[in-house]
């Protein structure tokens, strides 16, 4: 059994039969800190996806290493490379 899944039947008994967070997350195998995580989505996300996405149609042999120093390096976008905590100067 996956983790998601294991997440998925805490969060089903925390629901539906009133158990402690804590009890099912022991019960399942779980984290808190798994059970409580929600992604966040950054705005920036879907322009970099965009960017990517067109330049790898013009460079098609080029992987996200190189296509990553080109946006930073050629284009002038600061953003790291984990694209989540992206900054932009």
């Amino acid at each position: 059994m996956t983790p998601s899944q294991r997440r998925e039947l805490a969060e089903k008994a925390v629901a539906q039969r009133g158990v402690s967070i804590a009890l099912a997350c022991r019960t399942f195998g779980v984290s808190e800190t798994c059970f409580r995580y929600s992604p966040k989505r950054n705005v920036d996300n879907d322009e970099i996806a965009d960017l990517l996405l067109g330049l790898v149609k013009v460079k098609k042999t080029w992987g996200f290493g190189l296509c990553f120093l080109h946006m930073r390096n050629v284009q002038g976008h600061r953003w790291n490379h984990k694209l989540e905590n992206s900054v932009q100067r």
